[in-house]
C-alpha cells in the first residue's frame, strides 16, 4: 500500500515536471525577447519547481530504502534535505530579482506587452495544472507539500505578471514590469521562509508542529502507575515519523512492561506518537544504605579498618 501511494506520488511529480521545464524554456525566450523582467523572474522561480519537483522525486526513491548498516533510520531525511536545498536556491533567485527590479526601476526598458500577455496566460494554465496534479500526491510528505508551495505560488506569480502586462499595454508604464517582478521576489521568499522553517524544525530535532510536549509530559504523569518522568524528548525523524523517547520511574513492585504498553498505548492513541522508546524502571525506595560492622576481630580506636 505504501509502495503504491509513493509511485502514484512519483507519477503525479513527474508529469508536473514535464509540464515546468516544457513551459520554462518558451518563457525565457520569450522574456529576453520582450524584455521582460517580469517573465525572467517566473522562468527563473520556475526553475526552482523545476528542481523542487526533481529532488522530491530522488528523495521518495531514497526514502524507500529500508534501514541498514550506519542507516538506522534509512534515507528518510532526504526530503528534508530536498526542502532545504529548494529553500536556500529561492532565496538566492529573490535577491537576484529584487537587485534587478531596483535597477530597472530607475531605468525603465521598453517591455513587449502583448507578449507578456500572451505568456502569462499561458503560464497560468500550464502552472495550474501541474499545481493541480502535485494537489492530487500525499501532501504530508514534506517533499510533496514543498513542490506544491512552490507551485501555488508561481501561479500568483504568473497572475501579476498577467496585471503588469495589461498595465503596459494599456498605458505604457513599463515600470509595471519590475513591480510584478518584486511581487514574484516576494513570494518566492514567501515561499522559502515556509520551507527553511519547516525543514530546519526537523534538522533542529524540534517537536513536530501540533504536538506540545508539556502536555504529552503531564499526560504520562497523570498515569496512577507512574512517579515520575525524566528525559522525555519528542522529534520528528521525517515527514509523518513523529518519535519519542523518555524515562519513566514506577512505585516499587509495579509490573514494569504493563506500564510500559499502557503508555505506549496512551501515546499512540492520544498524540499519534508509534515510534516511542519508553525506559520503565522502579523508583527507589529511599532507604539509606545500611553499614554492619565488621566481625571476627576487634578493631580499636584509630586503627584502620
Amino acid at each position: 500500500m505504501h509502495t503504491h501511494a509513493s509511485d502514484a506520488n512519483r507519477a503525479r511529480l513527474a508529469t508536473a515536471l514535464v509540464l515546468i521545464v516544457g513551459f520554462m524554456v518558451v518563457e525565457v525566450v520569450a522574456g529576453i525577447l520582450s524584455n521582460s523582467l517580469a517573465l525572467v523572474s517566473d522562468a527563473a522561480h520556475m526553475l526552482t519547481d523545476a528542481g523542487a519537483i526533481a529532488l522530491s522525486l530522488v528523495a521518495l526513491r531514497l526514502a524507500l530504502r529500508p534501514a541498514g548498516g550506519n542507516l538506522t533510520f534509512g534515507l528518510k531525511r532526504a526530503e528534508i534535505l530536498s526542502a532545504q536545498a529548494n529553500g536556500a536556491v529561492l532565496l538566492v533567485l529573490a535577491g537576484l530579482i529584487v537587485y534587478e527590479a531596483i535597477h530597472r526601476l530607475v531605468e525603465p526598458l521598453s517591455v513587449g506587452g502583448w507578449t507578456v500577455i500572451v505568456v502569462a496566460l499561458t503560464g497560468l494554465l500550464v502552472n495550474g495544472v501541474a499545481t493541480w496534479q502535485v494537489a492530487q500526491a500525499d501532501r504530508e510528505n514534506m517533499a510533496v507539500e514543498g513542490s506544491f508551495k512552490h507551485l501555488l505560488t508561481d501561479v500568483y506569480a504568473f497572475a501579476g505578471t498577467l496585471v503588469a502586462g495589461i498595465v503596459i499595454v494599456a498605458t505604457g508604464f513599463n515600470r509595471a514590469d519590475p513591480i510584478a517582478s518584486l511581487v514574484v521576489a516576494a513570494l518566492m521568499l514567501w515561499a522559502a521562509y515556509g520551507l527553511l522553517k519547516d525543514s530546519g524544525r526537523v534538522l533542529l530535532e524540534m517537536s513536530p508542529e501540533g504536538l506540545d510536549v508539556a502536555e504529552i509530559g503531564q499526560a504520562l504523569a497523570d498515569h496512577p502507575h507512574v512517579a515520575s518522568v525524566h528525559d522525555l524528548h519528542v522529534w520528528q525523524i521525517a515527514s509523518g515519523f513523529p518519535a519519542l523517547s523518555a524515562h519513566v520511574l514506577v512505585p516499587p513492585g509495579d509490573d514494569c512492561h504493563g506500564i510500559r504498553r499502557e503508555l505506549e498505548a496512551l501515546l499512540d492513541e492520544r498524540f499519534g506518537l508509534e515510534h516511542t522508546t519508553l525506559q520503565v524502571d522502579h523508583e527507589r525506595s529511599g532507604e539509606l544504605i545500611a553499614v554492619e560492622p565488621l566481625r571476627g576481630r576487634d578493631v580499636r580506636p584509630g586503627e584502620p579498618v
